[in-house]
Order: C-alpha cells, then structure tokens, then sequence
C-alpha cells in the first residue's frame, strides 16, 4: 500500500485501467476532422462573438499581436498536450498527464482546477449566448424582459448607480446605454417578498438543453458540432470578406493607444478564447486512432483560429474606432454603423449557433474528466457511470449540467472570464513541465509524437540573464512592487537554467512554461485569491477521500 503524496501511476496501468470495467464502453467514433470541429467549436466561441470587443476596446489595434502572442504561448502548450496525448491516449486531459509525471497530488489539484475551468468557461458561453440570442430576439421585434435576461448582481448595481447619478443632479444620458437598460430591468422586475426576481433565463435553458444532447451520445454530439462549426466559419468568412471594404487605415492608428499594459490587459479575455484546445484531449477514449489524430488536430485548430482571430481584429479595428467596441457584441455592433443591418442580423442569428457549440465541447469535456478522476477512486464512483444504452458518462454529465446551469442564471460575465484564466495557466504549466520531466527520466520512448527537440542547455541560462539584465534597466523594484507575481516567473526561469544546463531541457517547453507563467502575472488579485480558496476546497475534498480512496492507496 502507497501512503506517498506524490505516488504515480504508470502509462501501462492508465492504459489498462481505461481498458477495463465501465468506461471501455466507450464508443470509438471520432476522427481527425471531428477532433479539429470540436477543437474550432471550443476555440471560436464566446471569445471571438463577445470578449474581443472589450479586449479591443482597451488594447486597441494592436489586440491583433496579443492573439499572435497567446497562440504561441498556446503552441508550445500544445505540442506538450500532444506528446503526452500520443503516449497516454486516455480521457482526463491534463489531470492524467500531471498523474504519470509528477504523481497523486499533482494530479488532484490539476483535476481540481480543469473543473472550476471547464465549468467557468460554460458559464462564459452560455451568458454570451443570452446576450446575442436576446439581441436576436428583438431583430425579429420580439421583446425579451430584461430582467429575466441578465443577473441580479449587475441590474442592482446600475440602479444603484442611476440614483446615484439622479442624487447628484446629473443627466442620466452621460451613463452607458447598457447600465441605463439595466437599472430599468431591477425596476420593473417583478418582486416576491420585496425580492426582485431576476435571472438570465436563456443562459440555464440551453445549458439544460446541451447538457440533454451530450447525455444522449458522443456521435450525436459529433454530427452537431460539424453543422455548427461549418455555418460558423462561414459566417466569419463573411464577416472578413465583407468588413474589409468598410476598413479605414486611418483608425489603425495609434496601433496601440494604451502602451503594453492596455494591451496586456486583455490577456484573460483573450486567453479564454484559446483553451478549447485542451478540450480535445478528453475525448481521447472516443478517438480511432488518438496517438496519431489528437496531436494533429490540436495543432490544425490552433492554426486556423489564430489566423481567424487576427484577421477578425483588424477589421473591427479598422471599420470603427477602438474606443466603440467595448459592447456584448462587436460584430453586430461594427456593422450596424456601417449601416449594414442585414449583416448584422445574419451576425446575431449565427452567433446564437456559434455560440452554442462552444457550450457543447465544454459541456462534453467535463464530463470525461470527472470520469476519469473517478476512475482512479479519487471521487465518488458513480462519476465514472456509462449509460448503458448511450454510452456516455451520465451521472458525471448531469451534475455538470447542474454545475453550469444554476450560476449562469445569478452571476456576471466578467467575474467569470477574469477567473477561468488562473486554472488554466496552472494546468498548462504543469503539462509542458511533465514533457521536461518525462524527458529527463527515459520516459518518451513510446511516444508516436513528440515535441521538436532543441537543446536548451545553454539558450535558457544566456537568455535569463539577458533578459533579467534588461529588466533591471527598467526599474526593477518598482515593476515587481506593482506585479509581485513576477518574483515567481524570474525564478522558476533561473530554476529551469540551472536545471536545463544539468539535463540538457529541451527548449520547446520551456518556453511553454515561461509564456504561460508571464501571462499568469497579468491577471488580477482577485483572481488568485478565488482560485486560492477553490483549491483549499479541493485540498480538503482529497485528504478527506481521495487520498483514502486512491486505487494506488491499495496498490
């Protein structure tokens, strides 16, 4: 009997463990083009239809290399996920990777935050999917209540912030439309008790519905996806082909009017969009050939939806002021003042489909790590329950619907896009340092894909110091007193020298680690804080039963 922390589990036991009992009832159906569908699927979804608006709005033009930037943050990321896919080829995605190379407890905390991540992120996908299906709505002049559309939270708020305004003897029109809409939705919700009662009803509906559709099966799932991601990408293709005769240059400049930090500041917002890539590594017991098709897919969706989302950039910069496109939805929005509304429609009918195939790779994703954490006695067996007649995990799949569908209804988009990032990063992390650690332990030998090897012996260490040299240049104290966090990066990066000069590292994921880290420092305290007690509750959630649980407790 194991009682370390830190026990391991070894590829042939995840591969014979995945083998055997409920989930090998799995259906194997997916492919390449299915796996890159539900890639494009997870990726351009609430991202590029909402949060690149507010992105834009405070980066300006220059968002357009924050993309470039992330994604190759995201390649490196990826070309780890899909050594690790090629080599474990099982459901559980960063979680059964951190379990082969650093052990039980990495592996606990990865699962932890993969599931505040997938959840979060649904949340994200199905409040923007109110907010276009609502503005749909009143294209075909169908009014939708307001306070049956958003959370209370924000309704209070605006009203708060309207009487205030109204206190102060100053007119109402120098407030955001928005907020002016809001405050009107708390006063004429309908009240029980004194409470208003207020909800965004459409965002917990087509969770449910979605939720229904991934319990039915994966192929159904599958056929779903395609339809959506075809009708999708046809309408981006549109939305670039008709925006470029309506770009100005002349709003390009300033490229980028808020310096770095504006641009930066964009990074939660615009790294949410990139994550569905991880999605596709749940999949894995449902591929026909994972070690060959799940590296692929990753690297093709990643292609296509940066080249997507740069081009999408710079024509919403250049038909419009940046200063205009802090709104739910920009793509609408840009064309309305151009005076396309036609196009706009087409816009907001296609981003409720868009959208909603988003919310469907998330709500199939979750699951399938739920499962696979079951699986390994980590928590409650019944997660790990495959419907006898859909052969998908139905317990597991309900309770995640359950999960996304009540906060939808009650939280804001912004809390939630802000604190998706944090779990995220940390699993990415962990992934490129497991391909370093499997690498320095013999252990890639079987691996059908691996990350092209360049020797960072001597690049790490000449780049810290270059790098660290500059950085002192530029007042050092004071950029640390402002990000603490980067206190962290500089030594991980002066760990990973020390370390790559010992064990000749390759350099690849390194740079995985690194980009991730930085981008790490870029989000808010409150962020961390909330992630900080998430994973207290984790911990608590394993030392109370996992540990004792654990299949390796026994082995």
């Amino acid at each position: 009997m194991s009682n370390s922390l830190f026990r391991k589990k070894t590829v042939t036991q995840i591969l014979s463990d995945a083998s055997e009992g409920e989930s090998s009832k799995l259906v194997k159906t997916l492919g390449v083009r299915d796996l890159t569908s539900f890639g494009i699927a997870a990726i351009i979804g609430a991202g590029i239809f909402s949060t690149i608006g507010l992105a834009s709005y405070n980066g300006g033009p220059a968002v357009s290399l924050l993309f470039v930037f992330t994604a190759i943050a995201c390649v490196f990321t990826a070309l780890s996920y899909a050594q690790f896919a090629s080599t474990v080829p099982v459901s559980g995605s960063a979680y059964t990777y951190a379990y082969v190379a650093f052990g039980e407890l990495f592996a606990w905390i990865i699962g932890w935050a993969l599931i505040l991540e997938y959840a979060v992120s649904n949340m994200v996908v199905a409040i923007s999917w109110s907010e276009y299906f609502t503005s749909m709505l009143s294209g075909f002049g169908i009014t939708f209540p307001k306070y049956f559309a958003t959370d209370y939270g924000s309704a209070h708020r605006a009203f708060d912030l309207v009487e205030q305004t109204k206190l102060a003897g100053t007119d109402l029109t120098t407030l955001p439309e928005n907020t002016r809409i809001l405050a009107q939705a708390w006063a004429d919700a309908p009240q029980l008790g004194g409470l208003h009662l207020i909800a965004n009803l459409p965002a917990g509906a087509v969770t449910v519905l979605i939720t229904a559709l991934v319990y039915i099966g994966i192929k159904e799932s599958r056929t779903a996806s395609n339809i959506l991601v075809v009708l999708k990408l046809a309408v981006i293709g549109l939305v670039i082909g008709v925006g470029a005769f309506y770009v100005k240059p002349a709003n390009w400049s300033p490229f980028a009017p808020n310096g770095v930090s504006g641009v930066l500041s964009g990074v939660a917002s615009v790294f949410f969009a990139f994550i569905g890539f991880d999605s596709i590594s749940t999949t894995a017991e449902e591929c026909k050939n994972p070690q060959r098709d799940l590296p692929r897919a990753m690297l093709y969706c990643l292609a296509i939806c940066t080249v997507l989302y740069v081009l999408i950039t710079l024509v919403l910069t250049g038909m419009v002021n940046y200063k205009e496109l802090g709104v739910s939805d920009p793509l609408a929005y840009v064309f309305q003042k151009v005076n396309l509304d036609f196009v706009a429609g087409v816009i907001s009918v296609s981003a409720v489909v868009a959208i909603t195939s988003a919310l469907l790779v998330y709500q199939l994703g979750q699951p399938r790590i739920w499962m696979t954490m079951s699986r390994d006695g980590l928590i409650w067996k019944r997660f790990s329950t495959i419907h006898p007649k859909y052969k998908t995990p139905s317990f597991a799949t309900i309770v995640t619907g359950f999960l996304v569908a009540v906060p939808s209804l009650f939280m804001d988009l912004k809390f939630f896009v802000d604190l998706t990032s944090v779990g995220t990063f940390f699993a990415f992390i962990l992934v490129c340092a497991g391909i370093l650690f499997l690498d320095a332990r013999g252990l890639t030998a079987q691996s059908k894909f691996k990350v092209p090897y360049i020797n960072g012996k001597y690049i790490i260490g000449v780049t810290f110091v270059l790098a660290f040299a500059y950085a002192h240049g530029l007042n050092f104290l004071s950029v640390v007193d402002e990000k603490p966090l980067l206190i962290v990066f500089w030594l991980v990066w002066a760990v990973l020298a020390v370390q790559g000069f010992r064990y000749n590292f390759s350099l690849l994921p390194v740079i995985g680690v690194l980009t991730n880290l930085y981008l790490m420092t870029e989000l808010g305290a409150s962020n961390w804080q909330i992630f900080g007690i998430w994973l207290v509750i984790g911990l608590v959630v394993y030392f109370s039963y996992g540990y004792r649980k654990s299949k390796l407790a026994g082995a």
